[in-house]
């Protein structure tokens, strides 16, 4: 049996990924500057312990929520996940209470957006400072899915 993985998801792992791997964007793109600059004075250390912790937090939420499991919609939450430069969460993830403990989620996410808040500040990370929207969550073919922004969602108008 074919699992389906919300394209949201993917998205978020995208994101998560870019992040901790240090290659988003607010970085120097005059190459031959930074050269130069980095023979005159030693390298910064890059906050690999911060970036390596949210990636382990990232792994042990997405093993929490497991696979989503619902019977209706009323099992579904968002979980606000990640850390924007300019704050607020970077994504959402569905989960359920069928499946998953939402204490442990919520101190995983609040642990997660922590390590990744201390990226961004240690490497001098820059965003569009968009809101992200929690779009809630429903139960489709037995997971608990994100709502289509604008069709259901929280932020539809």
């Amino acid at each position: 049996m074919k699992k389906h993985i919300p394209s949201s998801f993917l998205r978020l792992c995208f994101a998560a990924a870019l992040i901790a791997s240090g290659t988003a964007c607010g970085g120097p793109s005059n190459t031959s500057a930074t050269a130069s600059a980095a023979s005159a004075a030693p390298a910064k250390p890059a906050p690999a312990a911060a970036s390596d912790t949210a990636s382990s937090l990232g792994a042990r939420i997405t093993a929490e929520i497991g696979d989503a499991a619902c019977d209706n919609a009323s099992q579904c939450r968002t979980l606000p996940v990640g850390s924007k430069a300019c704050g607020g969460p970077a994504g959402f993830l569905p989960w359920s209470t069928k499946r998953s403990n939402g204490e442990l989620l919520a101190r995983l996410a609040a642990e997660q957006a922590a390590a990744e808040k201390k990226v961004n500040e240690k490497s001098g990370m820059m965003s569009t400072c968009s809101v992200e929207q929690d779009p809630g969550a429903t139960c489709n073919a037995g997971r608990c899915v994100l709502q289509a922004r604008g069709l259901g969602g929280v932020d539809a108008r």
